[in-house]
């Protein structure tokens, strides 16, 4: 159970696993998804995160509106999130603009500062 659905500042009404979309020859597996009736958040989910997986999160947030059109005009965040990820991918993820999740305990921290509680 997740009790704060959000990525740094931003709050969202919902969250969910969307798995598998196969669609116009695309076929994207999207981990977790965050919506608030404007803007999605896309999570990948990795238990190691390397440098190579944010390369593949680029490519479904390329993805993601082609796939899921309904979307077409909400703003768009990414997001990655691991038990573990070494500091250059790390600093990677920032420079790309994602946010990095990391658990710690019960709680998964973001790298803003701010934590989300996972029971």
């Amino acid at each position: 159970m997740i009790k704060n659905m959000q990525l740094g500042s931003i709050y969202f009404d919902s969250v969910g696993r969307m798995g598998l979309k196969k669609s116009l020859g695309i076929e994207e597996h999207y981990s977790i998804i965050m919506e608030n009736g404007d803007a999605i958040g896309i999570v990948e989910v990795k238990y190691k995160a390397h440098e190579n997986d944010l390369d593949k999160l680029d490519r479904k947030l390329k993805n993601f509106k082609k796939l899921f059109p309904i979307y077409q005009n909400y703003k768009q965040y990414g997001a990655i999130a691991s038990f573990h990820i070494n500091d250059d991918a790390k600093r990677e993820a920032l420079r790309r603009g994602y946010f990095v999740l990391q658990r710690s305990g019960h709680l998964v921290h973001t790298e803003s500062g701010e934590y989300l509680t996972v029971l």
